[in-house]
């Protein structure tokens, strides 16, 4: 395909008590899982980290904040920043269930915009989206300017919003699950055994 693919390692994961893209799902890290799937769509996958060292096992791309400490803004830019291709698909290292087939619907969907964000029951996820790398100069005055949530961002891009509705042609797609945030140990539990029972239904 010919986009990218970045995943924000960033937050401080205080609500979980430790690093939640290396906890363990299935013998698997959580970032494995991610990348391993990305992959199978991605050529070019870039992790935006600000410890690289812990993430030499994954064997991509890693790149740090140009602007530390100014939230998941300052990750979107890192990976725009590097990426050698126009459209590409941002996604959060919490969201243990990524769904390539729902990433390509995405970058196909993108055209002129300058984002793709999903809207699902009304809530918009702008970390499991697309952004041309053209917002790369809006993301820049947003952090610039001190207006750090995603949201002061959408308000000066081109968005086109895809919800529910727009995806009820991907039957395969099940958004409760690709939309689901690994942030608190009950949902690393709850991560567990919805991946324990994926494998039991492959019989692995």
């Amino acid at each position: 395909m010919k986009a990218g693919a970045i995943i924000l390692s960033g937050g401080k994961s205080s609500r979980m008590g430790t690093n939640k893209a290396l906890l363990k799902i299935n013998e698997k890290t959580n970032i494995e899982r991610i990348v391993d799937t990305l992959k199978l769509s991605f050529n070019d996958i870039i992790l935006v980290t600000n410890h690289p060292e812990q993430y030499p096992f994954l064997g991509v791309k890693m790149v740090s904040d140009v602007y530390p400490g100014q939230g998941p803004l300052a990750g979107v830019h890192a990976g725009l920043n590097s990426s050698n291709h126009d459209k590409n698909f941002i996604v959060a290292c919490d969201m243990p269930f990524v769904s390539v087939e729902l990433a390509e619907v995405l970058v196909q969907k993108c055209g002129d915009y300058d984002a793709v964000i999903p809207v699902i029951h009304g809530v918009q996820h702008p970390l499991f989206a697309v952004f041309d790398k053209k917002a790369t100069d809006k993301v820049v005055n947003s952090i610039e300017a001190g207006r750090l949530r995603m949201k002061h961002l959408l308000d000066h891009l081109n968005v086109r919003y895809i919800t529910e509705k727009d995806l009820q042609g991907y039957s395969s797609l099940d958004l409760e699950r690709v939309f689901f945030n690994m942030n608190r140990p009950k949902e690393y539990e709850d991560a567990k055994r919805w991946a324990e029972a994926d494998d039991l239904l492959r019989g692995k």
